[in-house]
């Protein structure tokens, strides 16, 4: 009995150091040869679209230098590390910052100038025009998140208890639908919008103007100041030092990048995106969570002509 006993307890011991030494093979080979990232937001489009998954190589910057038009992830440069040395290296690799996926613009050493030309803005690198062919062409469509009926409708029955007039629904309406707005998505205008390529676009959540036109914010054009008289995002002028990396969305009116942060530091960057793995129009992490919410269209929303491209 007591043999027996003594048995379990190795047994129990031996399958405990084995799943750990798993879990060191694991955690090793996600950190320093290959991981697996999940698009959250619409920076990189149309290259990178929300609920894509990607490939990438953490191997190669052990013995190489990012270089320029390569798409890289790295480390929330906005993410408050630790003071504790313990506890940064805790957040640096296995639990911590969020990571963000952009495309190298410059290296250390380059000066980089964003300037607004005939009404566009464009960049320069050490005073060389760059053409960057992988910029978003598509113009970017704003989506409520309820539809307009369902926005009246909650409006008008508060309106009864506080009566309101007309004109005040209506200006309420308005507020409302600009509150609930989601983040501008890629939008194909020559295509209807049960057919677009890149995202499922409800036309009854879609914001329109005063014509009934939908409001389109156009590429190529200057972001907008964050502050009123304040220069676009677009003008700048910076030169790297010797371990800062310029990164850009390939989205540049739906990108928060270096224009918005600063240049990226270099211990932040842990990897290449090189493959695309497969393509869903969702913004859950893990796509069984919404099979099981929406068993009807989940299918319908896989992008198949997306899956297993290498990304340039």
């Amino acid at each position: 009995m007591a043999q027996q006993h003594e048995e379990k307890k190795q047994s129990w011991r031996s399958s405990i150091f084995e799943l750990a030494y798993l879990l060191l093979i694991v955690f090793c080979i996600r950190t320093f040869f290959f991981g697996l990232y999940q698009v959250p937001t619409g920076s990189m489009e149309t290259t990178m679209l929300v609920g894509e998954r990607f490939f990438a190589d953490k191997l190669s910057y052990n013995f190489r230098k990012p270089r320029y038009g390569e798409i890289i992830a790295f480390n929330s440069p906005e993410f408050k590390y630790s003071s504790n040395p313990l506890m940064q290296l805790f957040q640096r690799y296995v639990w911590g910052p969020d990571n963000w996926t952009k495309r190298v613009i410059g290296i250390p050493g380059d000066t980089i100038r964003g300037v607004i030309e005939n009404g566009k803005p464009v960049i320069y690198r050490n005073e060389i025009k760059l053409d960057e062919p992988y910029l978003n062409k598509y113009p970017l469509i704003c989506v409520s998140r309820q539809t307009r009926a369902a926005i009246e409708q909650e409006i008008q029955e508060m309106a009864q208890g506080y009566k309101l007039d007309q004109a005040a629904v209506e200006h309420y309406i308005e507020q409302r639908l600009r509150q609930d707005i989601l983040p501008p998505r890629s939008y194909d205008s020559s295509v209807a919008f049960d057919k677009q390529p890149f995202y499922d676009i409800d036309s009854k959540r879609v914001i329109r103007n005063d014509q009934g036109n939908p409001v389109l914010i156009i590429p190529g054009t200057p972001v907008e100041p964050r502050k009123k008289g304040a220069p676009s995002p677009d003008e700048f002028s910076i030169t790297l030092g010797p371990d800062q990396y310029w990164c850009m969305g390939d989205n540049r009116l739906g990108s928060h990048d270096c224009r918005f942060f600063g240049p990226v530091k270099e211990q932040e960057i842990h990897g290449r995106i090189i493959f695309l793995i497969w393509s869903i129009d969702s913004n859950e992490s893990w796509w069984i969570v919404d099979l099981i919410k929406h068993p009807i269209n989940f299918w319908q929303r896989v992008r198949w002509s997306r899956f297993f491209q290498i990304l340039h």
